[in-house]
């Protein structure tokens, strides 16, 4: 057999990349930095894995912040209903959640990385752990080809190499932004790196007192004075610091993409806790429930319509006194308590760093990667797939499905 097709990185792309070109026909070596293949895939949706969503194509394509439009070929060689078929074929079965979002039955991320580590091996992938590419290596002049990678300061050659080195966040599995590094030592454009689904900070000092409290079917929204940058319906959670869940992290996109142009300018969060309810159907509720507790004081008359942790915070922010008398609150009281609670602010200061995110935002410029066959357009016979591409999608297993499809297309190519 001639060189190998050699895969650099062992995460959702690497395995997807390994086994694609395995199946072709290629002899394919695998090589990881870490001593274990997938690990941040281990930790996906917090050991659940949630592996892609089950929209159709173009909901698919619509779940990507940057690059959706990009992904149209992988996804017609390889979308969601292929991987959960071939899952299903290695012996993981699947299931579908709200949001459409799709996780194995077992709830285990682990049974996903065995089964597709599983897969590789019997396709006779060669995998070689702890095996740290330093770089790749390059020749030609104004036509360059790749030629192979350094492996502790040793040339392994090979005339396909497939660069599927993750994204910037979550170091400690591996992803520490070398695929960026290596490819710019290549010529590509690296657009910039930043975290994206990432909990947010907030300086409000009354986030601490309900840290751990998670609200659902909320609408959060942010904005820069009284402009609207994005908003979100669904489930967020408070932290120490700030907040984080679903929504939030949807939204941290839009900050980070304004703090680009406007670093360290802070954003107003504001939270409806009520969003089903108009205005005057609110003020309908609280009337009902002022009368039901009009004995009560106010810090006990609001118990059946918001979380008991939060209804201190929302006199706080109303300013009202929570000992006094609900008989004894004024119509104008009642309808800033209804203001407060369509519209909770919450000042938000920053983001936590891109280590901590979920997934890095930016990459290689996608302009000069042929998305028919991922292959570099500035170097023959190099391909690259998953996080290190400018692509990164919102909350519901678009990023994994994003990397799966790439993987899968990189390696075909390179085998073809």
């Amino acid at each position: 057999m001639g060189e190998p097709v050699v895969v650099v990185g062992g995460g959702a792309a690497g395995l997807m990349a390994a086994g694609s070109a395995a199946l072709r026909g290629a002899r394919v070596i695998l090589l990881e930095k870490t001593d274990e293949l997938g690990k941040k895939l281990q930790i996906a949706g917090k050991g659940r894995c949630n592996l892609t969503n089950a929209g159709d194509r173009e909901e698919l394509i619509a779940g990507y912040a940057a690059g959706g439009r990009f992904l149209q070929s992988a996804f017609a060689r390889f979308d969601n209903k292929a991987l959960i078929d071939l899952l299903a074929r290695l012996g993981v079965p699947t299931k579908v959640e709200r949001g459409r979002r799709v996780f194995p039955v077992s709830d285990d991320a682990r049974q996903v990385v065995r089964a597709l580590t599983g897969w590789i091996e019997e396709l006779g992938v060669e995998v070689r752990l702890n095996h740290p590419v330093g770089s790749l290596v390059a020749a030609g002049g104004s036509s360059r080809r790749i030629v192979g990678c350094l492996v502790k300061d040793r040339l392994l050659p090979g005339e396909k190499v497939i660069l599927c080195t993750g994204g910037s966040s979550y170091p400690g599995t591996g992803s520490t932004g070398d695929g960026y590094r290596m490819a710019a030592e290549l010529g590509h454009r690296i657009t910039p790196l930043r975290p994206a689904l990432v909990p947010l900070r907030s300086s409000a000092a009354w986030v601490k007192d309900v840290q751990g409290l998670a609200l659902r079917n909320v609408r959060a929204t942010l904005r820069v004075d009284d402009k609207e940058l994005s908003s979100e319906f669904g489930e967020m959670l408070f932290t120490h610091f700030g907040v984080s869940g679903p929504i939030i992290l949807t939204l941290s996109r839009s900050a980070t993409d304004f703090w680009q142009s406007r670093p360290g300018e802070p954003l107003t969060l504001t939270i409806d806790l009520k969003p089903a309810l108009t205005p005057e159907k609110l003020d309908l509720r609280l009337q009902r429930d002022f009368s039901k507790y009009s004995r009560k004081q106010l810090l006990n008359g609001l118990r059946d319509l918001l979380p008991k942790a939060l209804i201190p915070v929302i006199l706080l922010l109303t300013e009202l006194d929570p000992t006094k008398p609900v008989h004894q609150v004024t119509r104008e009281e009642r309808r800033a308590l209804g203001r407060i609670i369509k519209g909770v602010p919450l000042a938000i200061t920053g983001s936590l760093p891109l280590a901590a995110a979920i997934v890095t935002a930016g990459g290689v410029d996608l302009k000069e990667v042929d998305p028919r066959t991922m292959e570099s357009r500035l170097v023959k016979g190099l391909y690259l797939a998953g996080e290190v591409l400018d692509i990164d999608g919102y909350t519901g297993g678009y990023n994994l499905q994003a990397a799966f499809s790439t993987g899968w297309l990189a390696g075909r190519a390179a085998a073809d």
